[in-house]
């Protein structure tokens, strides 16, 4: 049975969380047929499954499940060839996984600015950081909002280099119809719980250009040619190439494959959600001077997250202290990448990234996820629209 609230249903006051993991109701299901099976390791039936869900789903050419997202963007680095002495541009705002993944292999992440009302990469900022060294743009498409990709992708096309996209915000995002997450040559997709459909732990690959899916299976499976020879096309395998084990097991992608089941009622809830946020707190914010979040013409975002920027870094912490007196769990988000310890030590910034210092210090996220229920929904506007600013 799903966890899927009905509408208007009361349930007993109890702490509104953040985000909550749902489930379907098929998972354990999935899981005893895999335990009861003698394969418990990946690409499997499951595997196959969820694989073919995300091709569908995106029309991409190759989807690879991977054990993260980070694992995603590992791979991608490891395809691209990144190197000592190579440069790779990438925002300040976002999750750690977006540069790690560079700076593990010896290159270097270039830290650029985002734009205020989307918090996607600036073009611009990008233009100005690419040198002769400069061998990718990572881009990030913040909370499944597209960042400029038609332009980004462009530029990259221009000077030789390729796009990979960190879409752990986006699946089932699109831009002008077209699904993000197929612009780039690659992109990393997440399957964390905090996610819109999750398996605890889990991401995947998308590989659009098919020139680089043989490979990316081999990196992918030890550096072994295995995935062939499951398909039967060798009579056995070996080793080919440079790799790791970025292969999930059969029980995390029977999760995934549940939860797949459910992504349009998972959708259709948590765009409920924030719809109603949008609308109903647009007269609060008008007068306490914050911006809610930003959707251009253009976007079908997935409503992965809802926003709100206060006026003041005091505003901040002022909202979220508000919230939690309420029991409401709201949050703030990244801290910038340029001014992190790591960041300073690891990457290069040819500019002060002052847009996302500005965002990471009045951001605000507000509980969203299908377990909500409508009385819950009315807690959180009502909450944040009794807040009045402390400026």
């Amino acid at each position: 049975m799903s966890s899927l609230p009905r509408p208007g249903v009361r349930r007993t006051a109890a702490p509104v969380r953040f985000t909550a993991p749902l489930r379907t109701g098929r998972e354990q299901e999935y899981l005893a047929q895999v335990l009861a099976s003698p394969m418990w390791h990946g690409d499997g039936v499951f595997t196959r499954r969820a694989s073919a869900w995300l091709r569908e789903l995106t029309g991409v050419p190759g989807a690879l499940l991977t054990p993260s997202c980070t694992h995603a963007l590992e791979l991608a680095a490891i395809l691209l060839g990144l190197g000592p002495g190579d440069e790779v541009v990438c925002p300040s705002f976002t999750f750690t996984s977006t540069a790690t993944a560079i700076a593990v292999r010896g290159a270097t992440p270039v830290f650029v600015d985002v734009r205020p009302d989307t918090l996607g990469l600036d073009v611009e900022a990008v233009r100005a950081a690419l040198t002769p060294r400069t061998k990718a743009i990572f881009v990030v498409h913040y909370g499944g909002v597209a960042a400029d990709i038609e332009d980004l992708v462009a530029l990259a096309d221009d000077h030789g280099i390729a796009v990979v996209e960190d879409n752990a915000h986006g699946l089932g995002a699109r831009w002008r119809g077209r699904p993000l997450g197929t612009f780039g040559a690659l992109a990393a997709q997440s399957f964390h719980d905090t996610k819109n459909i999750t398996c605890g732990e889990g991401g995947a690959l998308l590989v659009n250009d098919a020139v680089m899916l043989e490979r990316a299976e081999v990196v992918r499976e030890k550096g072994t040619d295995r995935s062939r020879f499951l398909r039967g096309e060798v009579d056995r395998y070996t080793w080919q190439d440079v790799g790791s084990s970025y292969l999930p097991s059969e029980l995390t992608a029977a999760v995934l494959v549940a939860q797949s089941e459910a992504f349009d009622r998972v959708q259709a809830r948590r765009h409920e959600v924030w719809d109603r946020y949008a609308r109903e707190l647009a007269p609060w914010a008008a007068k306490q001077g914050v911006t809610l979040m930003h959707v251009p013409e253009g976007n079908e975002h997935p409503a992965h997250v809802f926003y709100v920027l206060a006026p003041t870094p005091e505003d901040q912490s002022g909202l979220i202290r508000h919230l939690g007196e309420q029991e409401i769990s709201a949050v703030f988000h990244y801290q910038p990448l340029d001014s992190s310890p790591a960041g300073r030590r690891l990457g290069r910034t040819p500019v002060p990234c002052t847009v996302s210092a500005d965002v990471a210090g009045r951001i605000v996220r507000l509980p969203l996820h299908p377990g909500l229920d409508d009385d819950e929904v009315a807690r959180v506007v009502d909450a944040v629209s009794a807040y009045r600013s402390e400026a």
